[in-house]
């Protein structure tokens, strides 16, 4: 039987709700003997802040460092909107995801048929949807220098960001994207702002070269990434996977999301360069929406983007696609018979609360085991 390290992260807000909704998955893994996975749990975010002072302690780094996969619930809320910068929740995350190197971050928007009238559109505009973004994730303006306040007195003050990509950055995210469409419908966007970015100019050029060098069979097509913007709202089912930076995948991916009806419905993957030796990934999964504070408490938070992330993990890090398969049917399931937390329920009454959601999704998977 394999055996796997799993080290969680539950964070702030939400987090540790969703969080216990896939530990019950977890251990129902290790009683059928589907695997041997050995869990390990570290705090971040806010609750990291309140116990150690940072964002993220360095014994908890280590430990993410020698897992097999990080599984990362939420981070932040009001309590900690006055924390030094260099210390607010999200430092954890982002932290994570540098010294971990994690480059490429993989964020499905999937439109189950029992939810297409939970989105914004109209039915026929999404439903069926099933698109993937593929954002770079540790360069660009989020992490380029300077990165500066500078006061230039009277009243007056200059903020500056950059952006910065060098060739191997793009070129290592394209290989991921053509990769990925390689197992999809065969076919990728890069969304990036040539007419007025020199980064994408660049951008632009590199993933134009690898195309032609290594994936002549992969249909390539180049957009604006404002028009991307425009075009997933008009017609979001001519992509399959997009591809983009740092900054333009953050916007990107939350307008994908809301495609579907609900941020609390999706999940995502971050994932690292293969190791040379053992071909495996550092790795990190988590939900798209955050933490939510506002609900925290009230069992109205909805698990499926959490446990959708634990379902990426099985697939990109722990070689169980087949289970993967099976805990996006039971998912499906779940919706199909009407069962509701409140952010999906429409204009009908919540049916289910965050333990009950999670119940049911098990019940399902143990149906297909």
């Amino acid at each position: 039987m394999a055996s796997y390290n799993l080290f969680l992260l539950p964070g702030d807000g939400i987090g540790p709700e969703v969080m216990t909704e896939v530990e019950a998955i977890i251990a129902w893994f290790n009683a059928q003997g589907i695997a041997r996975f050995e869990v390990d749990r570290g705090l971040v975010g806010g609750s990291a802040y309140d116990a150690h002072g940072q964002a993220i302690s360095e014994p908890d780094m280590a430990k993410a460092m020698a897992s097999d996969a990080v599984l990362f619930g939420a981070v932040g809320g009001p309590k900690w909107d006055k924390v030094p910068y260099d210390v607010r929740p999200e430092a954890g995350l982002l932290r994570l995801r540098k010294d971990l190197g994690l480059f490429a971050n993989l964020r499905p928007a999937i439109c189950y048929p029992a939810l297409a009238d939970a989105s914004s559109l109209k039915r026929e505009v999404v439903e069926g949807l099933d698109i993937l973004i593929v954002r770079e994730l540790t360069g660009g303006v989020y992490f380029g220098e300077p990165k500066t306040i500078t006061d230039l007195g009277h009243g007056q003050k200059r903020g500056i960001d950059t952006q910065v990509y060098e060739t191997y950055e793009i070129e290592r995210i394209a290989r991921a994207a053509f990769d990925l469409a390689k197992t999809r419908r065969n076919k990728v966007s890069s969304a990036e702002k040539r007419n007025v970015m020199k980064t994408g100019v660049l951008w632009n050029e590199v993933v134009t070269r690898i195309h032609a060098a290594e994936y002549p069979s992969v249909q390539l097509e180049h957009v604006l990434a404002d028009n991307c913007a425009m075009q997933l709202v008009r017609w979001p089912k001519q992509y399959d996977v997009i591809v983009t930076d740092n900054l333009f995948g953050d916007v990107l991916s939350d307008v994908a999301a809301m495609l579907t009806g609900s941020l609390g419905m999706l999940p995502s993957a971050s994932l690292g360069a293969p190791d040379a030796k053992t071909g495996r990934r550092k790795s990190l999964y988590e939900p798209v929406h955050g933490s939510a504070p506002d609900i925290a408490g009230t069992g109205a938070a909805n698990p499926i983007a959490m446990i959708a992330s634990f379902g990426m993990a099985l697939r990109y890090s722990l070689g169980l696609g087949d289970w993967a398969d099976k805990l996006d049917q039971a998912i499906a399931a779940v919706l199909a018979q009407g069962i509701r937390t409140k952010d999906i329920a429409g204009s009908q009454p919540a049916n289910a609360t965050t333990t009950q959601m999670g119940a049911a999704i098990l019940g399902e998977l143990k149906k297909l085991a």
